[in-house]
Protein backbone atom coordinates (compact mmCIF):
# COMPACT_ATOMS: atom_id res chain seq x y z
CA UNK A 1 0.00 0.00 0.00
CA UNK A 2 2.96 2.32 0.64
CA UNK A 3 3.98 1.74 -2.98
CA UNK A 4 0.44 2.54 -4.10
CA UNK A 5 0.53 5.81 -2.14
CA UNK A 6 3.87 6.69 -3.75
CA UNK A 7 2.42 5.97 -7.19
CA UNK A 8 -0.62 8.12 -6.41
CA UNK A 9 1.62 10.98 -5.31
CA UNK A 10 3.77 10.69 -8.45
CA UNK A 11 0.66 10.60 -10.60
CA UNK A 12 -0.79 13.73 -9.08
CA UNK A 13 2.56 15.53 -9.24
CA UNK A 14 2.71 14.77 -12.97
CA UNK A 15 -0.81 15.95 -13.75
CA UNK A 16 -1.13 19.19 -15.72
CA UNK A 17 -1.67 22.35 -13.69
CA UNK A 18 -5.17 22.70 -15.15
CA UNK A 19 -6.16 19.61 -13.14
CA UNK A 20 -4.89 21.27 -9.98
CA UNK A 21 -6.34 21.69 -6.53
CA UNK A 22 -9.94 22.20 -7.66
CA UNK A 23 -10.06 18.82 -9.40
CA UNK A 24 -8.41 17.09 -6.44
CA UNK A 25 -11.00 18.59 -4.10
CA UNK A 26 -13.81 17.59 -6.46
CA UNK A 27 -12.60 13.99 -6.39
CA UNK A 28 -12.26 14.04 -2.59
CA UNK A 29 -15.81 15.34 -2.23
CA UNK A 30 -17.16 12.83 -4.74
CA UNK A 31 -15.76 9.99 -2.63
CA UNK A 32 -17.07 11.62 0.54
CA UNK A 33 -20.57 12.12 -0.84
CA UNK A 34 -20.75 8.59 -2.21
CA UNK A 35 -19.77 7.08 1.15
CA UNK A 36 -22.36 8.94 3.26
CA UNK A 37 -22.07 6.69 6.38
CA UNK A 38 -18.97 5.95 8.41
CA UNK A 39 -17.75 4.44 11.68
CA UNK A 40 -15.96 6.64 14.23
CA UNK A 41 -13.88 4.84 16.87
CA UNK A 42 -12.82 6.41 20.18
CA UNK A 43 -10.55 3.98 21.98
CA UNK A 44 -7.65 4.10 24.37
CA UNK A 45 -6.54 3.20 27.91
CA UNK A 46 -9.35 5.40 29.27
CA UNK A 47 -11.73 2.55 28.41
CA UNK A 48 -10.34 0.71 31.46
CA UNK A 49 -11.87 3.30 33.78
CA UNK A 50 -15.20 3.77 31.93
CA UNK A 51 -14.45 7.48 31.62
CA UNK A 52 -14.55 9.83 28.66
CA UNK A 53 -11.44 10.33 26.56
CA UNK A 54 -9.16 13.10 27.92
CA UNK A 55 -11.80 15.32 29.48
CA UNK A 56 -11.48 13.95 33.05
CA UNK A 57 -8.00 15.50 33.24
CA UNK A 58 -8.93 18.66 31.32
CA UNK A 59 -12.25 19.46 33.02
CA UNK A 60 -12.35 17.31 36.18
CA UNK A 61 -15.20 19.38 37.62
CA UNK A 62 -17.41 18.15 34.79
CA UNK A 63 -15.93 14.66 34.52
CA UNK A 64 -15.15 13.50 38.08
CA UNK A 65 -14.22 10.01 39.26
CA UNK A 66 -10.53 9.73 38.39
CA UNK A 67 -7.46 11.78 39.24
CA UNK A 68 -4.94 12.90 36.66
CA UNK A 69 -2.33 10.58 38.15
CA UNK A 70 -4.72 7.64 37.94
CA UNK A 71 -5.65 8.53 34.38
CA UNK A 72 -2.02 8.73 33.30
CA UNK A 73 -1.28 5.35 34.86
CA UNK A 74 -3.94 3.55 32.78
CA UNK A 75 -1.59 2.63 29.89
CA UNK A 76 0.44 0.47 32.29
CA UNK A 77 -2.38 -2.09 32.33
CA UNK A 78 -3.98 -1.60 28.91
CA UNK A 79 -3.88 -5.00 27.22
CA UNK A 80 -6.83 -5.57 24.82
CA UNK A 81 -6.03 -9.20 24.04
CA UNK A 82 -9.44 -9.80 22.39
CA UNK A 83 -8.90 -7.10 19.77
CA UNK A 84 -9.72 -8.47 16.31
CA UNK A 85 -9.31 -5.69 13.72
CA UNK A 86 -10.90 -7.69 10.93
CA UNK A 87 -14.03 -8.27 13.07
CA UNK A 88 -14.36 -4.51 13.57
CA UNK A 89 -14.00 -3.80 9.86
CA UNK A 90 -16.48 -6.53 8.94
CA UNK A 91 -18.96 -5.17 11.47
CA UNK A 92 -18.66 -1.72 9.89
CA UNK A 93 -19.29 -3.21 6.46
CA UNK A 94 -22.25 -5.22 7.75
CA UNK A 95 -23.65 -1.96 9.16
CA UNK A 96 -23.43 -0.41 5.69
CA UNK A 97 -20.67 1.96 6.73
CA UNK A 98 -18.44 2.99 3.84
CA UNK A 99 -15.44 4.40 5.75
CA UNK A 100 -13.78 4.25 9.17
CA UNK A 101 -12.13 6.99 11.27
CA UNK A 102 -9.89 5.86 14.14
CA UNK A 103 -8.54 7.99 17.00
CA UNK A 104 -4.78 7.95 16.50
CA UNK A 105 -4.30 10.47 19.32
CA UNK A 106 -6.83 12.18 21.57
CA UNK A 107 -6.32 15.33 23.65
CA UNK A 108 -4.52 13.39 26.39
CA UNK A 109 -1.62 12.89 23.96
CA UNK A 110 -1.59 9.09 24.13
CA UNK A 111 -0.84 7.62 20.69
CA UNK A 112 -2.66 4.52 19.49
CA UNK A 113 0.04 4.19 16.82
CA UNK A 114 3.75 3.48 17.11
CA UNK A 115 5.01 7.03 16.74
CA UNK A 116 8.78 7.39 16.75
CA UNK A 117 8.55 10.71 18.58
CA UNK A 118 6.97 9.79 21.91
CA UNK A 119 7.06 7.02 24.49
CA UNK A 120 3.44 7.73 25.47
CA UNK A 121 1.99 5.19 23.04
CA UNK A 122 0.34 1.83 22.55
CA UNK A 123 3.58 -0.07 21.92
CA UNK A 124 4.76 0.82 25.43
CA UNK A 125 1.73 -0.88 27.02
CA UNK A 126 1.43 -4.60 27.88
CA UNK A 127 -0.24 -5.04 24.49
CA UNK A 128 2.90 -3.78 22.68
CA UNK A 129 1.38 -3.90 19.16
CA UNK A 130 0.57 -0.99 16.84
CA UNK A 131 -3.23 -1.03 16.92
CA UNK A 132 -3.54 1.62 14.21
CA UNK A 133 -1.40 -0.49 11.86
CA UNK A 134 -3.44 -3.60 12.57
CA UNK A 135 -6.73 -1.81 11.91
CA UNK A 136 -5.45 0.00 8.81
CA UNK A 137 -4.22 -3.31 7.40
CA UNK A 138 -7.57 -5.02 8.04
CA UNK A 139 -9.45 -2.13 6.43
CA UNK A 140 -7.18 -2.27 3.40
CA UNK A 141 -7.70 -6.02 3.03
CA UNK A 142 -11.47 -5.56 3.29
CA UNK A 143 -11.39 -2.53 0.94
CA UNK A 144 -12.88 -0.17 3.51
CA UNK A 145 -11.56 3.42 3.24
CA UNK A 146 -9.69 4.29 6.42
CA UNK A 147 -8.79 7.58 8.10
CA UNK A 148 -7.41 9.05 11.29
CA UNK A 149 -8.72 11.36 13.96
CA UNK A 150 -5.77 13.39 15.26
CA UNK A 151 -5.99 15.85 18.14
CA UNK A 152 -3.91 19.04 17.89
CA UNK A 153 -4.30 19.61 21.67
CA UNK A 154 -1.86 17.40 23.58
CA UNK A 155 -1.85 17.34 27.38
CA UNK A 156 1.33 15.25 27.45
CA UNK A 157 3.66 17.40 25.32
CA UNK A 158 5.70 20.13 27.11
CA UNK A 159 5.64 22.24 23.94
CA UNK A 160 1.85 22.42 23.96
CA UNK A 161 1.61 23.46 27.61
CA UNK A 162 3.64 23.71 30.80
CA UNK A 163 3.29 20.10 31.95
CA UNK A 164 4.46 20.91 35.48
CA UNK A 165 0.90 22.17 36.01
CA UNK A 166 -2.27 20.05 36.03
CA UNK A 167 -3.90 19.68 32.62
CA UNK A 168 -6.96 21.50 33.95
CA UNK A 169 -4.88 24.67 34.41
CA UNK A 170 -3.79 25.13 30.78
CA UNK A 171 -5.56 22.58 28.59
CA UNK A 172 -6.12 25.17 25.84
CA UNK A 173 -2.41 25.26 25.06
CA UNK A 174 0.11 28.07 25.44
CA UNK A 175 1.15 29.34 22.01
CA UNK A 176 2.82 32.39 23.56
CA UNK A 177 5.59 30.22 25.05
CA UNK A 178 8.85 29.86 23.08
CA UNK A 179 8.31 26.07 22.99
CA UNK A 180 5.23 26.36 20.75
CA UNK A 181 7.07 26.05 17.38
CA UNK A 182 8.62 22.84 18.69
CA UNK A 183 5.15 21.47 19.33
CA UNK A 184 4.00 22.31 15.80
CA UNK A 185 7.06 20.48 14.49
CA UNK A 186 6.08 17.49 16.63
CA UNK A 187 2.60 17.60 15.11
CA UNK A 188 4.08 17.71 11.63
CA UNK A 189 6.30 14.70 12.30
CA UNK A 190 3.33 12.67 13.52
CA UNK A 191 1.04 13.73 10.68
CA UNK A 192 3.75 12.66 8.24
CA UNK A 193 3.92 9.29 10.00
CA UNK A 194 0.18 8.78 9.64
CA UNK A 195 0.29 9.76 5.97
CA UNK A 196 3.25 7.61 4.97
CA UNK A 197 3.14 4.46 7.12
CA UNK A 198 -0.51 3.36 7.07
CA UNK A 199 -1.51 3.20 3.43
CA UNK A 200 -4.02 5.37 1.60
CA UNK A 201 -5.78 7.69 4.03
CA UNK A 202 -9.40 8.65 3.40
CA UNK A 203 -9.53 11.54 5.89
CA UNK A 204 -7.49 13.36 8.52
CA UNK A 205 -10.05 14.38 11.12
CA UNK A 206 -8.62 17.16 13.31
CA UNK A 207 -10.19 18.29 16.58
CA UNK A 208 -8.51 21.55 17.52
CA UNK A 209 -11.10 22.76 20.07
CA UNK A 210 -10.95 26.56 20.51
CA UNK A 211 -8.63 29.21 18.99
CA UNK A 212 -7.67 26.89 16.15
CA UNK A 213 -5.67 29.53 14.30
CA UNK A 214 -2.75 28.85 16.68
CA UNK A 215 -2.03 25.57 14.85
CA UNK A 216 -1.09 27.20 11.52
CA UNK A 217 -3.63 25.02 9.77
CA UNK A 218 -2.55 25.92 6.22
CA UNK A 219 0.81 24.33 6.96
CA UNK A 220 -0.89 21.02 7.67
CA UNK A 221 -3.26 21.32 4.73
CA UNK A 222 -0.25 21.69 2.43
CA UNK A 223 1.51 18.66 3.93
CA UNK A 224 -1.56 16.46 3.62
CA UNK A 225 -2.29 17.52 0.06
CA UNK A 226 1.34 17.05 -0.97
CA UNK A 227 1.56 13.49 0.40
CA UNK A 228 -2.01 12.25 -0.10
CA UNK A 229 -3.98 14.55 -2.45
CA UNK A 230 -7.20 12.55 -2.05
CA UNK A 231 -7.25 12.66 1.75
CA UNK A 232 -10.12 14.76 3.05
CA UNK A 233 -9.56 17.33 5.81
CA UNK A 234 -12.25 18.60 8.17
CA UNK A 235 -12.61 22.14 9.52
CA UNK A 236 -11.20 21.78 13.04
CA UNK A 237 -7.67 23.07 12.59
CA UNK A 238 -8.48 26.55 11.34
CA UNK A 239 -9.14 26.57 7.56
CA UNK A 240 -12.60 25.48 6.43
CA UNK A 241 -11.25 22.28 4.87
CA UNK A 242 -13.36 19.95 2.77
CA UNK A 243 -16.30 19.70 5.18
CA UNK A 244 -17.69 21.18 8.39
CA UNK A 245 -18.54 19.13 11.47
CA UNK A 246 -21.53 19.57 13.77
CA UNK A 247 -21.29 17.21 16.73
CA UNK A 248 -23.95 15.11 18.48
CA UNK A 249 -26.70 16.84 16.51
CA UNK A 250 -28.14 17.53 13.09
CA UNK A 251 -28.34 21.08 11.71
CA UNK A 252 -31.81 22.54 11.34
CA UNK A 253 -31.13 23.54 7.75
CA UNK A 254 -28.73 22.87 4.87
CA UNK A 255 -25.26 24.39 5.37
CA UNK A 256 -24.24 26.80 2.61
CA UNK A 257 -20.86 28.36 1.80
CA UNK A 258 -19.73 30.58 4.63
CA UNK A 259 -21.69 28.52 7.15
CA UNK A 260 -20.39 28.44 10.70
CA UNK A 261 -21.05 25.00 12.18
CA UNK A 262 -19.32 25.11 15.52
CA UNK A 263 -19.10 21.69 17.15
CA UNK A 264 -21.83 21.31 19.72
CA UNK A 265 -22.86 24.98 19.79
CA UNK A 266 -26.12 24.82 17.88
CA UNK A 267 -27.06 28.35 18.96
CA UNK A 268 -24.01 29.72 17.11
CA UNK A 269 -24.76 28.05 13.78
CA UNK A 270 -24.99 30.49 10.92
CA UNK A 271 -25.39 30.00 7.20
CA UNK A 272 -28.14 27.38 7.17
CA UNK A 273 -30.71 27.32 4.37
CA UNK A 274 -34.29 26.20 4.97
CA UNK A 275 -34.62 25.48 1.24
CA UNK A 276 -32.54 23.49 -1.22
CA UNK A 277 -29.62 25.74 -2.27
CA UNK A 278 -27.87 25.84 -5.63
CA UNK A 279 -25.20 23.11 -5.83
CA UNK A 280 -22.41 25.69 -6.02
CA UNK A 281 -23.61 27.27 -2.75
CA UNK A 282 -23.76 24.03 -0.76
CA UNK A 283 -21.25 23.48 2.06
CA UNK A 284 -20.30 19.78 2.48
CA UNK A 285 -20.68 18.58 6.05
CA UNK A 286 -20.68 15.58 8.35
CA UNK A 287 -22.18 15.07 11.78
CA UNK A 288 -20.54 12.78 14.32
CA UNK A 289 -22.72 11.14 16.94
CA UNK A 290 -22.54 8.53 19.69
CA UNK A 291 -24.83 5.52 20.13
CA UNK A 292 -25.17 6.26 23.85
CA UNK A 293 -23.98 9.48 25.53
CA UNK A 294 -20.22 8.93 25.65
CA UNK A 295 -17.48 8.65 23.04
CA UNK A 296 -15.27 6.20 24.90
CA UNK A 297 -16.43 2.94 26.47
CA UNK A 298 -18.48 3.46 29.63
CA UNK A 299 -20.07 0.41 31.20
CA UNK A 300 -22.39 2.67 33.22
CA UNK A 301 -23.86 4.53 30.23
CA UNK A 302 -26.95 2.56 29.26
CA UNK A 303 -28.78 5.36 27.46
CA UNK A 304 -28.63 3.80 24.00
CA UNK A 305 -30.33 5.44 21.04
CA UNK A 306 -32.74 3.10 19.27
CA UNK A 307 -32.00 1.61 15.88
CA UNK A 308 -34.96 3.52 14.48
CA UNK A 309 -33.63 6.85 15.76
CA UNK A 310 -30.15 6.15 14.40
CA UNK A 311 -31.55 5.23 10.97
CA UNK A 312 -33.58 8.42 10.96
CA UNK A 313 -30.50 10.43 11.95
CA UNK A 314 -28.71 8.96 8.93
CA UNK A 315 -31.67 9.83 6.71
CA UNK A 316 -31.89 13.36 8.12
CA UNK A 317 -28.18 13.93 7.46
CA UNK A 318 -28.50 12.67 3.88
CA UNK A 319 -31.63 14.75 3.27
CA UNK A 320 -29.55 17.86 4.03
CA UNK A 321 -26.63 16.68 1.90
CA UNK A 322 -24.48 15.55 4.83
CA UNK A 323 -22.65 12.45 6.04
CA UNK A 324 -23.24 10.52 9.25
CA UNK A 325 -20.22 9.38 11.28
CA UNK A 326 -21.50 7.05 14.01
CA UNK A 327 -19.19 6.35 16.94
CA UNK A 328 -18.37 3.20 18.85
CA UNK A 329 -16.26 3.05 22.01
CA UNK A 330 -14.73 -0.44 22.23
CA UNK A 331 -14.26 -2.22 25.56
CA UNK A 332 -10.86 -2.43 27.29
CA UNK A 333 -10.65 -6.05 26.14
CA UNK A 334 -10.91 -4.94 22.51
CA UNK A 335 -14.47 -5.95 21.67
CA UNK A 336 -17.47 -3.91 20.58
CA UNK A 337 -20.29 -4.25 23.08
CA UNK A 338 -23.39 -6.18 21.93
CA UNK A 339 -25.75 -3.19 22.29
CA UNK A 340 -23.68 -1.33 19.69
CA UNK A 341 -23.39 -4.35 17.43
CA UNK A 342 -27.14 -4.95 17.55
CA UNK A 343 -27.90 -1.40 16.43
CA UNK A 344 -25.23 -1.36 13.75
CA UNK A 345 -26.54 -4.58 12.22
CA UNK A 346 -30.10 -3.21 12.26
CA UNK A 347 -28.95 -0.14 10.34
CA UNK A 348 -27.14 -2.43 7.91
CA UNK A 349 -30.27 -4.52 7.36
CA UNK A 350 -32.23 -1.34 6.54
CA UNK A 351 -29.51 -0.15 4.17
CA UNK A 352 -29.44 -3.45 2.29
CA UNK A 353 -32.93 -2.61 1.11
CA UNK A 354 -32.78 1.18 1.07
CA UNK A 355 -29.12 2.06 0.54
CA UNK A 356 -29.86 3.36 -2.95
CA UNK A 357 -31.69 6.24 -1.26
CA UNK A 358 -28.66 7.14 0.89
CA UNK A 359 -25.33 6.44 -0.84
CA UNK A 360 -24.31 9.07 -3.36
CA UNK A 361 -27.43 11.17 -2.74
CA UNK A 362 -27.78 14.79 -1.84
CA UNK A 363 -30.48 17.02 -0.36
CA UNK A 364 -33.95 16.75 -1.85
CA UNK A 365 -35.78 19.74 -3.40
CA UNK A 366 -38.40 19.68 -0.61
CA UNK A 367 -37.13 20.36 2.90
CA UNK A 368 -40.38 20.94 4.76
CA UNK A 369 -41.98 17.49 4.61
CA UNK A 370 -43.90 16.99 7.83
CA UNK A 371 -44.11 13.19 7.62
CA UNK A 372 -40.54 12.37 6.56
CA UNK A 373 -37.50 13.44 4.50
CA UNK A 374 -36.36 13.52 0.89
CA UNK A 375 -33.03 12.70 -0.76
CA UNK A 376 -32.09 12.98 -4.43
CA UNK A 377 -29.80 11.36 -6.99
CA UNK A 378 -29.91 12.50 -10.60
CA UNK A 379 -33.53 12.44 -11.76
CA UNK A 380 -34.66 10.21 -8.91
CA UNK A 381 -36.13 11.53 -5.67
CA UNK A 382 -36.41 9.31 -2.63
CA UNK A 383 -39.21 9.91 -0.19
CA UNK A 384 -38.43 8.57 3.30
CA UNK A 385 -41.78 8.17 5.04
CA UNK A 386 -41.73 8.21 8.87
CA UNK A 387 -45.41 8.78 9.70
CA UNK A 388 -47.65 6.43 7.75
CA UNK A 389 -50.96 7.94 6.60
CA UNK A 390 -54.26 6.07 6.59
CA UNK A 391 -55.04 6.09 2.87
CA UNK A 392 -52.52 7.94 0.74
CA UNK A 393 -49.26 9.86 0.85
CA UNK A 394 -49.69 13.42 -0.33
CA UNK A 395 -46.65 15.43 -1.30
CA UNK A 396 -47.19 19.10 -2.03
CA UNK A 397 -44.97 21.63 -3.76
CA UNK A 398 -43.10 19.26 -6.07
CA UNK A 399 -42.22 21.10 -9.28
CA UNK A 400 -40.82 18.09 -11.17
CA UNK A 401 -43.03 15.86 -13.29
CA UNK A 402 -43.11 12.33 -11.82
CA UNK A 403 -43.21 9.49 -14.36
CA UNK A 404 -42.79 6.42 -12.15
CA UNK A 405 -43.25 5.57 -8.46
CA UNK A 406 -41.90 2.40 -6.85
CA UNK A 407 -41.04 1.03 -3.44
CA UNK A 408 -37.43 0.12 -2.76
CA UNK A 409 -38.60 -2.93 -0.85
CA UNK A 410 -39.27 -5.26 -3.78
CA UNK A 411 -39.24 -2.47 -6.39
CA UNK A 412 -43.02 -2.65 -6.61
CA UNK A 413 -44.65 -0.08 -8.98
CA UNK A 414 -47.24 2.12 -7.29
CA UNK A 415 -50.18 3.98 -8.70
CA UNK A 416 -50.10 7.77 -8.33
CA UNK A 417 -51.66 11.01 -9.49
CA UNK A 418 -50.03 14.41 -9.82
CA UNK A 419 -52.25 17.45 -10.06
CA UNK A 420 -51.40 21.09 -9.46
CA UNK A 421 -48.14 20.43 -7.67
CA UNK A 422 -49.59 17.72 -5.43
CA UNK A 423 -48.46 14.11 -5.77
CA UNK A 424 -50.85 11.52 -4.33
CA UNK A 425 -49.78 7.89 -3.77
CA UNK A 426 -52.40 5.43 -2.44
CA UNK A 427 -50.84 3.06 0.08
CA UNK A 428 -53.40 0.27 0.22
CA UNK A 429 -51.65 -3.04 0.74
CA UNK A 430 -48.26 -1.55 1.62
CA UNK A 431 -46.57 -2.53 4.87
CA UNK A 432 -44.67 0.34 6.52
CA UNK A 433 -41.10 -0.06 7.72
CA UNK A 434 -40.91 0.90 11.42
CA UNK A 435 -37.83 3.08 10.81
CA UNK A 436 -38.67 4.59 7.41
CA UNK A 437 -40.33 3.37 4.24
CA UNK A 438 -38.59 4.59 1.09
CA UNK A 439 -40.48 5.37 -2.09
CA UNK A 440 -38.63 6.16 -5.29
CA UNK A 441 -39.92 8.93 -7.57
CA UNK A 442 -38.48 8.98 -11.06
CA UNK A 443 -38.87 12.48 -12.54
CA UNK A 444 -38.64 13.86 -16.05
Amino acid sequence: MAMRSAVLFTLFAALPSCWGADAAQAERLRRFNEAKFGMFIHWGPYSLASVEASWPIMRPERHPGITEAEYRALPQRFNPVQFDPRAWVRLAKAAGQRYMVFTSKHHDGFCMFDSLFTSYKITRTPFKKDIAAMLASAAREEKLPFGFYYSPPDMNHPGFRDTSKPSSANWGGEPERPEWPLYLSYMELQIRELLTRYGDIFVIWFDGLSNREKYDGLRFHRIIHEIQPLALINNRIGPIGDFVTPEQRLPKGIPVKGAQILGTSAALDKGLSAKAPKPEDFQPWETCMTINNTWGYNKNDRKFKSSRDLIRALIDAASKGGNFLLNVGPTPEGTIQPEFEERLLAIGAWLKINGEAIYGTTYGPLQDISFGRMTAKGKTLYLHVYDWPKEAIELKGLASKVVRVTTLDGNKPLKFTQTGGTLRIPITGLKPDPAATVISLLTR
